[in-house]
């Protein structure tokens, strides 16, 4: 065997080795969103509307907290290669301190305007109210949300990813088990509908948290706390710097999808509940191909903080052969039993016809997503936040928005509207791959 495919064979391996438990740590996230959906489906598609709403609102305030998470992995990635743990554990105690701010801060419109954010959506009265009761105890525990997202962050990027795992299960099971009780009730539980859906599951989440940062505390994880009162300056102007451009782009898609599932609304309660329900089930094939983007920025990071450009960019390529093959294969499932999936998740016949042609739309932007989720996960790895969010915003506005609001305004039918989906991933499919093959990204520094 050549060295070239011994170092091929070595990048896969690494690249597996760390996607995996992302992978599985991913689905296990996205399963939590769609048994909420799943518990809320037998009270109609108005409560599904209402899960999905407030689904929606919790990605929106996650944006920065997801710019800090991009921020971090790069940081903390690029030190760790370089072997320079202190600044990397720098890093981490210097972001977990901003997410405590941040979570603070993003928990505050949910818990004070419930209300005001799910008019926005212009659902009916019964399917606001039980949104903004959704949302609010989102809020209330969204710090929590803060801790584990960064937490779990700067492991990854030290390549343990099997910690974060073994949290978000414990995390993921007793999500789904106090949300199932508060929402149909059991023995003296009585039931809260969507409303004990959004506590029991953001309650359960913040106890496994708190176990989490406890166990950190403690120096048990090999990236151990500062534990000191004041932060690194210009480590934190380091994450803002990089962080910004990703909480911009996570700020305008989270925005961008607001108001397209204000468009679709304008279809009806079941267009809006099949789009949400599409939207759920294409997280589990998204989130495999984010395991690989995390995967590869983690190997970019670590191999441009130890001088070696080449192994990082053969990183990037094979995190996206290895998405491709994973996502084109779901695609390929999901569309076969496009049928049967939509029947599970919603009894209505209208609904669950809407939800089987968006099942379709889904398995044809595929293989667009898996270069969504390597390419551009490689290229945040590196430290270029800036670029992606060009190629987010050119997708969103000229294949979504713009599109979108052509279809209604001409009356056309909603699966039309869906179609929109595909023509924004291939836009942002094509200027990514165009950035990361000119290899501009190599030149940026991360001190």
């Amino acid at each position: 065997m050549s060295s070239s495919d011994q170092e091929t064979g070595s990048t896969s391996r690494r690249v597996w080795q760390l996607a995996w438990p992302t992978i599985i740590s991913n689905l296990l996230f996205t399963t939590v969103g769609f048994l909420h959906i799943k518990i809320a489906s037998p009270l109609g598609p108005s409560a599904v509307a209402a899960v999905t709403t407030g689904h929606r609102v919790f990605f929106l305030i996650q944006a920065v907290l997801m710019g800090l998470s991009v921020a971090t992995t790069a940081i903390v990635a690029r030190n760790w290669g370089a072997n320079d743990h202190r600044q990397a554990e720098m890093a981490t105690w210097t972001s977990m301190a901003m997410a405590v701010f941040f979570g603070l801060l993003l928990g505050l419109p949910p818990l004070l305007v419930p209300e005001f954010i799910v008019g926005l959506f212009g659902l009916d009265e019964e399917t606001s109210a039980s949104a903004a009761s959704f949302i609010f105890w989102l809020g209330l525990f969204n710090v929590f949300s803060a801790l584990n997202t960064i937490l779990s962050t700067a492991l990854r990027a030290t390549g343990d990813v099997i910690t974060p795992l073994l949290f978000l299960f414990c995390s993921s099971v007793l999500n789904i088990i106090a949300a199932w009780v508060l929402a149909t009730g059991v023995g003296a539980v009585p039931a809260f509908g969507v409303q004990g859906i959004g506590l029991g599951g953001s309650a359960a989440a913040a106890t496994i948290t708190t176990i989490f940062v406890a166990i950190w505390w403690r120096g048990a994880f090999n990236i151990k706390p500062v534990k000191r009162l004041r932060v690194n300056m210009m480590t934190a102007r380091q994450l803002i710097s990089i962080g910004l451009p990703s909480v911009a782009e996570q700020g305008f898609v989270q925005t961008a999808f607001l108001v397209f599932f204000g468009l679709v609304a304008s279809y009806g309660t079941n267009a809006y509940a099949a789009y949400g329900i599409g939207i759920s089930l294409v997280s589990f094939s998204i989130v495999i191909g984010f395991g690989f983007g995390i995967a590869a920025a983690t190997l970019v990071g670590q191999q441009l903080g130890a001088g070696n450009p080449e192994m990082a960019m053969k990183a990037g390529w094979r995190g996206l052969r290895m998405a491709l093959i994973a996502m084109v294969s779901i695609s390929v499932l999901t569309a076969i039993y496009a049928e049967e999936l939509a029947g599970f998740m919603i009894e209505d016949p209208e609904a669950a016809e809407f939800t089987r042609i968006f099942i379709y739309v889904i398995a044809l932007c595929q293989p667009l997503m898996a270069v969504d989720a390597a390419i551009g996960g490689a290229l945040r790895g590196a430290g270029d936040t800036r670029f992606p969010l060009i190629a987010t915003v050119s997708g969103i506005m000229l294949g979504r928005l713009l599109p979108a609001f052509l279809i209604l305004s001409l009356d056309m039918s909603i699966h039309w509207m869906f179609l929109v989906m595909f023509m924004d991933y291939v836009i942002k499919a094509t200027l990514l791959l165009w950035r990361y093959n000119s290899r501009k990204w190599m030149q940026i520094k991360v001190r």
